[in-house]
This record gives structure tokens, C-alpha cells and sequence, in this order.
């Protein structure tokens, strides 16, 4: 259901990049378990902050209207989630929360 993305940090072109992530987890996206990447639905690069911006503007902007509930930590990582959408975990032996999360970064932050 999701697909791995390789991430190369090579480029120095890559390090001035803005990147926005939109991931889709049964955790906030501030904790980055193992594994974390797995969860990435897209990954946005932006050339100059200006674009960043707006774009991440936009994105929350939907995001603040499509669910109900909104946590961020340290002005670069948001949570959203509605308490209707969630999944049985077999392991936990309960419904866990889905959570849409959005990672707001200049490039380099991600290594």
C-alpha cells in the first residue's frame, strides 16, 4: 500500500531545496519512528522559499479544512486527523487513530 522513496542528500543543488512531506501514519509525524519514510504519500522540493511558502500555505490551508483536529510541534511538523477515521490494530487490540501529517523543511534538515 505504500511505497518506499529513496531520498539522496548528493546534490548540492538538493541542499538549497524547500521540501514538503505529506505522510500518512497511525502516529504524529514529529516522531519519526523506524521506519517513517515507508509512510510518505508525497514529496514536494521547492527552489526558492517564496514558493515553499505559499505551497505549504495552501497545503495547510486544505488540511485545516478537510479534518477536524490540528497539533504542530516546533513550527515544521503538523498533525491532523479526524477522530472518525481510524483502523483496527491487531497488535494493540483497538482502533488506532489515523493521522495526515505534514513535515515543512529546507532540504538539508532531513539527513
Amino acid at each position: 500500500m505504500f511505497a518506499k522513496m529513496r531520498i539522496s542528500y548528493d546534490s548540492r543543488e538538493w541542499a538549497n531545496m524547500y521540501t514538503i512531506l505529506y505522510m500518512k501514519a497511525d502516529y504524529e509525524p514529529w516522531w519519526k519512528f523506524e521506519g517513517w519514510e515507508a509512510f510518505i504519500q508525497t514529496n514536494e522540493r521547492f527552489a526558492t522559499e517564496e514558493q515553499f511558502k505559499l505551497a505549504l500555505a495552501q497545503k495547510l490551508e486544505y488540511f485545516r479544512l478537510t479534518y477536524d483536529n490540528e497539533a504542530t510541534k516546533e513550527e515544521k511538523y503538523w498533525a491532523f486527523w479526524s477522530e472518525d477515521e481510524s483502523f483496527y490494530c491487531e497488535a494493540c487490540d483497538d482502533d488506532a487513530q489515523v493521522y495526515h501529517g505534514i513535515i515543512a523543511l529546507k532540504s538539508e534538515e532531513l539527513k
